[in-house]
């Protein structure tokens, strides 16, 4: 009866535990300057729950990840709202990114962005509204490695802006 009990416990335990897991609403980006290339890389990371979601309300309700499974238009999808809510200004200019595309591991979507013809980073300026629209507590976390000088930065729905200068 204990080991029963114990079962029962264990296993409740586990539920909420895993219930509790996405109660934390984050995105990483990461950007690195490759200088040999000429060349911001840009790698977004995005609960793959918490993306689904968003296209399903902005595009398509019958939008569906799974084992094996990417739902058509989705890269459309995903780069149109990323153009969105994603905006670079470099030495004080708007620039544009190639949208790459986009990977799945398990839970987690890892989207990829790149900028070329990138001479010099004097200043860097990131705006970074994703998924702000679908949940008020999203954190998007910003890790930078440029000029050598590594810098990261947490923006909310209050902060969306980060600068760095390199002057």
């Amino acid at each position: 009866m204990k080991f029963l009990k114990a079962i029962i416990l264990f296993c409740s335990l586990s539920f909420f535990a895993f219930e509790a897991i996405h109660d934390y609403y984050i995105s990483t980006t990461q950007i690195d300057y490759i200088e040999e290339t000429q060349s911001l890389q840009i790698t977004s990371r995005l609960f793959l729950s918490d993306i689904e979601s968003l296209l399903r309300q902005r595009y398509d309700t019958n939008i569906t990840f799974g084992e094996e499974l990417k739902p058509k238009n989705v890269d459309t999808y995903i780069e149109s709202y990323l153009r969105e809510k994603i905006s670079i200004k470099i030495n004080g200019e708007k620039v544009d990114f190639d949208f790459i595309g986009e990977e799945y591991d398990y839970d987690i979507m890892k989207c990829y962005l790149e900028i070329q013809g990138v001479n010099s980073i004097n200043s860097f300026e990131i705006t970074n509204k994703v998924l702000f629209d679908l949940i008020q507590e999203q954190q998007n976390i910003i890790k930078t490695k440029i000029n050598s000088k590594q810098k990261s930065f947490i923006l909310t729905v209050k902060d969306t802006i980060a600068v760095l200068n390199f002057d």
